[in-house]
């Protein structure tokens, strides 16, 4: 039974790091015996030329992983990004290649909120600009008249991990902190210590704005012409997260309009950012993407990021992927014996499909509802389908699904089971329907009910499906057959239905694979109605 989830690759994989990160990163993949490769500051055109070699690639913000370099990374099982930020690989094109795209979202998660932090007040009491004028000689005391942060009101846009130690620091620095998020329960606000609000709400009552959201089409330009507008006269903006969540024009207009008092910004919607509007506007800090620019962040993105290739490649665990179901070790430990469950239904689902499929449904009952079923699921599409389309797996196998017009849908029921996990699969062909059920017993995957007649069958590398009718002599029959063939039957599973002379199907465990020459004498019997060959 071959699954790439749960199973270990036999060949030594490959890794390329080709942005400059900690050594850390390299010294970790060997000891997990991966064969490394460092090369940075390659061009595209070179990185298209060498990434077919690799199973994985370790990258920061540098390398920029398009879909063109995905139409030449074959073997590309693992992209990982050392860091938050993922704006610099196509991940539409790595869940096409069939590739996973993981990052490392909390290895600088202290080191940017306490930069944020820094540069908060680094505008409030303009440091940067008293420092250079100090350096001058000018001593121009009463220039640079700052405002305190005690009392006033933090606005967070983005309550996640990052936000949420902002938060933390601007209460102990006895701000009051405003959030929005419209992923933040009234619990967590509760927990943190900060009020939960709407968008426009936030800005309205902010002193200082500061943002940690990622950037996509829902946030771009998040604090815009109208939002700088709504917010209070003498406010700040503070943004340590990504380029163009600001509108830089706007903002530029607003400072200089006197609205709002200052701006601190380490990201820019274009970068390296060389020349920017902002440059050398007196009521505006900058900084070069330092947000993450710690030594200890930097260690730890590097070995986050190895840690995680290095599972997936070895172990097939997954931790923090953006375009599959994550797993973490002690999931996989608990779900292995479902993934195989999953990969056998799925398998056997496929084969015996004979027609196109319209929809796949997917029911879990029993104590696999209480785990992450997600990965099992995939594993389940991704078997099926692997029978009617070749480059199918479980990254992308939900696209490779919704392309072809195969609807998905899963059921957790609490309905009770006569096992204790069941896992159902239903399918709607242009023919007859399939239905398969599988349990596990004793931790091992099992075979009970194909189109709702029950059996109990393990399951071997070969072995035959039988639909016939319900008559007596077939077993004689079908055994004299394989015998004749050299064929030895190894176990014999049966189903069949209430009514005598009805429909039966035998599930055959067989020692060898069998030709289609033998499949074509077992059909002319006259009992069966179908006969197909199955390898797991």
């Amino acid at each position: 039974m071959a699954s790439n989830y749960y199973y270990n690759l036999k060949a030594m994989p490959k890794v390329l790091i080709s942005d400059k990160m900690s050594p850390l990163a390299a010294e970790i993949l060997a000891k997990h015996n991966i064969d490394v490769d460092v090369k940075t500051g390659l061009s595209p055109e070179e990185l298209k030329e060498i990434i077919g070699e690799y199973d994985g690639l370790a990258i920061r913000s540098a390398t920029k992983v398009t879909a063109d370099i995905f139409s030449a990374a074959k073997k590309l099982k693992v992209v990982g990004r050392a860091g938050i930020g993922v704006d610099n690989i196509d991940q539409n094109a790595a869940t096409d290649n069939g590739t996973v795209v993981m990052n490392t979202p909390f290895g600088n998660s202290i080191t940017t909120a306490e930069h944020a932090i820094a540069l908060l007040f680094a505008a409030a009491r303009q440091i940067p600009q008293a420092s250079n004028s100090t350096h001058l000689g000018k001593w121009e005391k009463s220039k640079f008249m700052g405002v305190e942060v005690t009392g006033k009101v933090l606005g967070l846009i983005g309550c996640g991990n990052i936000g949420a130690i902002v938060a933390k620091r601007a209460l102990g620095l006895q701000m009051k902190v405003h959030a929005f998020d419209p992923f933040l329960s009234a619990e967590r606000a509760a927990d943190l210590g900060v009020t939960k609000m709407e968008l426009d709400e936030v800005i309205a009552s902010a002193d200082f704005i500061t943002l940690h959201v990622p950037l996509n089409d829902s946030t771009k330009n998040i604090i815009s012409k109208d939002a700088l507008a709504k917010m209070k006269k003498g406010a700040f903006v503070i943004n340590c997260a990504r380029g163009g969540l600001v509108d830089e024009a706007a903002l530029k207009d607003a400072l200089d309009s006197g609205h709002i008092a200052g701006a601190a910004l380490d990201v820019y919607e274009v970068e390296p950012a060389k020349e920017n509007i902002l440059f050398g506007h007196e009521k505006i800090v900058c900084t070069p993407h330092l947000g993450a620019s710690t030594k200890e962040a930097q260690e730890n993105v590097a070995v986050q990021v190895a840690e995680q290739i290095a599972d997936y490649l070895n172990d097939n665990v997954l931790t923090n992927s953006l375009n599959i179901p994550a797993v973490s070790p002690e999931d996989a430990k608990l779900l292995n014996p479902y993934l195989k469950l999953g990969d056998i239904l799925g398998s056997f689902a496929g084969q015996i499909s004979g027609s196109a499929i319209k929809d796949i449904k997917i029911s879990y009952q029993g104590k696999v509802t209480k785990l992450n079923t997600k990965p099992v699921s995939a594993i389940l599409i991704q078997k099926i389908l692997t029978a009617v389309t070749a480059g199918v797996n479980m990254v992308n196998c939900r696209k490779v699904a919704a392309n072809r017009g195969i609807e998905i849908s899963e059921i957790l029921s609490d309905k009770k089971a006569d096992y204790a996990t069941y896992i159902n699969i239903d399918i709607t062909t242009d023919g007859e329907p399939i239905h398969v059920a599988g349990a596990i017993f004793n931790g091992e995957p099992r075979i009970v009910e194909v189109n709702h007649l029950t059996l109990e069958a393990n399951i071997a590398n070969n072995m035959l499906y039988i639909k016939n009718a319900d008559q007596p002599g077939f077993i004689g029959e079908l055994g004299k057959i394989c015998g004749d063939n050299n064929i030895n039957i190894a176990n014999f599973h049966l189903g069949r239905s209430c009514d005598q002379a009805g429909e039966a199907i035998s599930l055959i465990t067989v020692d060898s694979k069998v030709s289609e020459d033998l499949l074509n004498k077992i059909n002319e019997l006259s009992s069966v109605s179908e006969v197909r060959s199955l390898t797991f």
